[in-house]
């Protein structure tokens, strides 16, 4: 065959001195003691094809001579690196104007949430200053922000609406993350978010201005293919959306199509995780006070628990129980939380929080940010690990040990490369 009749691929990462799959059999998530198996293979080959996808994967030797006669648009030595899965942050609010370094001050000197809340902090000031933003600015806001995540190594980010508790911004927010997604490599996948009570309303009155209101304008502007938002979120919690509320919010999303994913059980025990299960979430973020019962709840749904380290480190707050979680074979996932509270945009460092203070394994931390974390977006069976006919989004480590990615903290070289569909969107200059 002549090279101009040769097959033509995207990309090869030939060499690869550890390969990391995550799962190697077509699995949707990882639960208990598999979370510990993340499928290691050395001197490995992956040949990406024209659409972005992962053609095939073998030994570097077998695969030099399977494709000889095949040509490439780049090809990639990882020799004495390792390659594992693009990180998911299957939780983040990053929309949103109004600088609050201020407030953490205030949390050094002892204030709580709620404290800082009724002095006009929180939710409330960053609600504020996103209202007077337009979506220029916020867009360029939000860049920088989706930039600090790609170069930790995140490829697909969940964003979220919710603050702005008024039709009028939550669209404005919404419409920004349509526009991210046209322009920046990361993939993005959008939540509508019913995030807090404003001021001036009630729970009832403001449940109702969800209901009768936002949602029938979020489906009119999916109508008109302006937003294609995939998830339906609620902030289930003593003081704001109660059980009751929150059902209803979540079950009138789900009429629009949006998988259910929510904030529940962070501050008080009120049994979101039973609400999750009932409704068949794909996931439920934060459960630092989950119960027993609900623990059992959603690992029978099979609910994933969308657990969120960084919010407890910076409010010293008592973290989810994840070991025991994981002991019931629930489907833990991690993610940043990015938002004005605890601005993380490094999954890195979230993974070395679940190591450090949820008692994690750096290989259950690795599942929890790669296949299990796009379970709970509803794409594990795209995304996640690296497997034949999955998009080709990885991770180039500059160790032969993936493990370094988590040990070295917070280490701004470990990293070689980000690539999103078979093309570099990151190559790290500091070596």
């Amino acid at each position: 065959m002549s090279k101009s009749m040769s097959k033509q691929h995207l990309l090869r990462i030939k060499n690869i001195s550890q390969l990391v799959q995550v799962s190697n059999t077509f699995q949707k998530y990882k639960i208990g003691d598999d979370m510990k198996n993340v499928n290691i293979s050395e001197n490995m080959t992956i040949i990406v094809n024209k659409e972005g996808k992962i053609e095939d994967i073998g030994n570097s030797d077998e695969m030099e001579k399977k494709y000889l006669e095949h040509t490439f648009e780049q090809e990639i030595d990882a020799k004495g690196k390792s390659v594992i899965p693009g990180f998911i942050d299957c939780h983040t609010h990053p929309v949103w104007s109004g600088d609050r370094c201020h407030e953490f001050a205030m949390k050094l000197n002892g204030a709580t949430y709620m404290e800082i809340h009724k002095q006009g902090g929180g939710i409330g000031f960053t609600v504020n200053h996103t209202r007077e933003s337009s979506e220029e600015e916020l867009l360029e806001l939000l860049i920088p922000r989706l930039n600090q995540m790609m170069r930790s190594g995140t490829t697909l980010v969940e964003a979220k609406s919710g603050y702005g508790l008024n039709c009028e911004t939550e669209m404005k927010m919404l419409k920004v993350i349509e526009k991210a997604k046209k322009i920046h490599p990361i993939e993005i996948v959008s939540t509508f978010l019913a995030h807090s009570i404003p001021k001036d309303s009630t729970i009832e009155k403001y449940t109702e201005n969800v209901i009768s209101e936002q949602i029938p304008k979020l489906k009119e502007l999916m109508d008109k293919k302006e937003l294609f938002p995939e998830l339906i979120d609620v902030f289930c919690e003593k003081g704001v959306f109660g059980i009751k509320e929150s059902k209803a919010i979540l079950e009138e999303g789900k009429k629009l199509g949006l998988k259910i994913n929510f904030h529940g059980d962070e501050l008080n025990p009120i049994k979101g995780a039973q609400l999750a299960s009932e409704l068949e979430a794909i996931g439920i973020s934060h459960l630092e006070k989950i119960d027993k019962e609900g623990i059992k709840a959603i690992a029978k749904s099979k609910t994933s628990g969308v657990l969120l380290p960084t919010t407890g480190y910076i409010l010293r707050l008592e973290q989810a129980p994840a070991r025991e979680m994981i002991s019931k074979n629930v489907i833990i996932s991690l993610a940043s939380d990015f938002n004005p509270n605890a601005p993380c945009t490094s999954i890195p460092f979230v993974m070395h929080l679940g190591c450090v203070q949820l008692r994690m394994t750096m290989e259950e931390s690795l599942v929890a940010t790669t296949l299990n974390a796009a379970y709970s977006l509803g794409k594990s069976e795209t995304h996640g690990s690296i497997e034949i006919g999955k998009f080709a989004d990885f991770i180039i480590l500059n160790n032969k040990l993936w493990q370094h990615i988590i040990y070295e903290l917070t280490s701004d070289s470990i990293i070689d490369k980000v690539i999103k569909f078979g093309k570099v969107i990151f190559q790290n200059e500091k070596k």
